[in-house]
């Protein structure tokens, strides 16, 4: 059961770290592109830059939230794991 426990508390690490590392270089990729068809966008069409600038902002605070996101759902698995309390509860329900 010890053995059980454990694997599922290091199998959420795992997918934790995951959650977080895919989030991230998504999250940076996406800034890169989106930088360099805004700098695109601003050198062909210069009187454009405030509203592209209002638009950059908005998606950029867009992409962050979805990393975000990410990170919520990893310290959910990490501090209060639904799958070693559905586990816990199995374990319990059928040796009793």
């Amino acid at each position: 059961m010890e053995a059980f426990v454990s694997q599922i508390q290091s199998m959420t690490a795992l997918a934790a770290a995951l959650i977080i590392g895919m989030g991230a270089l998504g999250t940076a990729i996406g800034f890169a592109i989106l930088g360099g068809k805004f700098l695109e966008s601003s050198a062909r069409q210069p009187e454009m830059i405030a509203v592209l600038q209002t638009k950059l902002f908005i998606i950029a605070g867009l992409l962050d939230a979805v990393s975000m996101i990410g990170v919520g759902v990893a310290l959910l698995y990490t501090f209060n794991n639904p799958f070693l309390s559905a586990a816990l509860a199995a374990i319990h329900q059928h040796a009793g």
